[in-house]
């Protein structure tokens, strides 16, 4: 079997952000309100298009255009996502829990059940018989827990979150594990939904380099750098073996080309993420997954001692100074939802409080309170050189200088030097980002981002009211307490301003009529367990 580097992948699809949502003529107001003519399949989070039924034929190839190359399949190391190779994974590994998008439920896929009790304090996962590794080995109680261990361990996405808020992890027997909480999460499920619920085989992790061994739907069986990714069917797989013989990821850099070949009928699949490559695919009448990343498109602040963002009246000011639909008009003429809302109209989490609105009167003031205070004025913006991100730092440019602002532009060559700069050594003031809350259990990722506790170290400016916020999302039961306490997240990223709302984010799993059977879940994921091609 063939190995993988051992390196954390952290790949711009997940984080930065280069462009929002994908429809025609639907500019928002910074208050969230959609035109009428927009479309509502273009903003409905889960299947869209034509979702034919018919027999399912056995064998063939599933070749999909890949957003980025997944170099590392290990989930414990990656961000796991359909844009950084959440797709290979949960076809390898399976998960325990699937968020259904239609539903709106997390229901079993590999687990057999999920319990909790009154107080959703103690969580009983119900383990089905018979599961097994593709190396042979059987998934019980014992190898979940290991797996889970080892995420942890490792600081693993969501890890952070999990040591603060899971007491214990119990066995009481080979087909059952109880998770102990240190009080109450009403939500729990959704973490068996991603990263923690892809349950990794001890064999995975033997040797000097990362061995991806799972108990999903398919093993892998090569990768080729800069070219391909091929999965073979698991002949062991615990509803025996997949339709498909073969799923196959290819890298194509160009979201034209990848389009392209999807339309040339070379490949079944591709997964988009350029809101005009999303537009067109969505006007070419494609199926797929749709989902929409709120923060999917925005600015982090560096508000780390000896930056201007440490200042509150600075970050505040910026943010009053900064008008969303501005940088759209320029950045991505046609299409686009800009909003300064950190879940728009579009959103189940929406709700009736309204952002920071366009107000460069009030910006000037706070910038002047401020450079009395000693603040030179002086800003650099960080942001990658493609034309979205150029177009929008120099968009942002204007309008800071326009309240005052003194603005550079760090434009970098590469990914990595961004990457870099922002969340390693923290040698920037402000950088276009993608801080990314998808629509199916934000609170992870919220906690993540805004918690003091969470792992997504930036420098963004965290508070003990904004934390004590996230800590109550964490307890409110039922979606409606949950949009509640949302309301007021909103009215805190007001005064806090952590970074610079601009807009959400498609990310949409293409496919012809001729791809059957596929599944969403959560974080722009699709599973395979069921996938199958129709005769042309």
């Amino acid at each position: 079997m063939q190995t993988f580097a051992s390196r954390r992948f952290r790949h711009a699809a997940g984080i930065l952000a280069v462009a929002t949502a994908a429809t025609a003529c639907a500019w928002q107001s910074g208050g969230g309100t959609v035109r009428e003519d927009v479309r509502p399949a273009e903003y409905r989070v889960g299947m869209i298009g034509k979702q034919p039924g018919g027999t399912p034929v056995d064998g063939g190839t599933l070749t999909v255009a890949a957003y980025a190359e997944a170099g590392l399949l290990d989930p414990a190391e990656t961000i796991v996502a359909g844009t950084t190779g959440g797709i290979e994974m949960a076809a390898i590994y399976d998960v325990l829990m699937r968020w259904d998008p239609e539903s709106g439920d997390v229901v079993p896929q590999l687990a057999k059940s999920l319990e909790s009790a009154d107080d959703d304090t103690t969580w009983t996962l119900g383990l089905r018989d018979g599961v097994r590794f593709s190396d042979g080995t059987e998934l019980d109680a014992a190898a979940v827990k290991w797996s889970l261990e080892r995420y942890v361990s490792k600081g693993a996405d969501e890890a952070a979150l999990w040591k603060e808020n899971v007491r214990t992890v119990k066995t009481p027997d080979d087909r059952t594990v109880v998770f102990e909480l240190a009080r109450s999460w009403p939500s729990f499920s959704f973490m068996l939904t991603s990263g923690p619920g892809m349950i990794v085989a001890k064999s995975s992790d033997k040797g000097e380099k990362f061995e991806p061994v799972g108990a999903g739907p398919f093993t892998f069986e090569r990768y080729a750098p800069d070219e391909e990714m091929v999965l073979k069917a698991n002949e062991r797989y615990r509803d025996g073996r997949p339709h498909l013989d073969r799923v196959r990821l290819v890298y194509v850099d160009d979201p034209d080309a990848a389009l392209a070949t999807l339309d040339s009928g070379r490949i079944q699949g591709a997964v988009l993420r350029d809101p005009v490559i999303v537009q067109d695919a969505l006007k070419a009448g494609y199926s797929g997954y749709l989902n929409m990343v709120s923060l999917g498109n925005s600015a982090v602040i560096n508000a780390t001692p000896g930056h201007p963002g440490a200042d509150p009246r600075v970050r505040k000011a910026m943010h009053l100074a900064v008008q969303p639909e501005v940088i759209y008009r320029r950045a991505y003429p046609g299409t686009g939802l800009a909003s300064n809302a950190l879940f728009p109209e579009f959103s189940r989490w929406h709700t009736d409080v309204e952002p920071l609105p366009y107000d460069p009167e009030a910006a000037r003031e706070l910038l002047a309170e401020a450079k009395a205070d000693g603040y030179d004025g002086k800003v650099t913006w960080l942001d990658a050189q493609d034309p979205a991100s150029r177009t929008t730092a120099l968009a942002a440019k204007a309008m800071l200088e326009n309240v005052g602002f003194d603005v550079e532009l760090d434009l970098v060559r590469s990914i990595a030097d961004q990457i870099t700069k922002v969340s390693v050594k923290k040698t920037y003031d402000v950088s276009g980002w993608g801080i990314s809350w998808r629509e199916a259990g934000p609170f992870a990722r919220m906690y993540a981002t805004l918690h003091a506790k969470g792992n997504f170290t930036v420098g963004m400016a965290t508070t003990p009211e904004m934390s004590a916020l996230i800590e109550e999302l964490r307890g409110a039961d039922g979606e409606e307490k949950q949009r509640a306490v949302m309301g007021r997240i909103q009215e805190q990223w007001n005064k806090d301003v952590p970074a610079l709302a601009l807009g959400p984010q498609p990310e949409l799993i293409a496919w012809p009529d001729r791809v059957r059977g596929v599944t969403g879940t959560v974080n722009s994921m699709v599973l395979l367990d069921d996938a199958w091609l129709a005769r042309n």
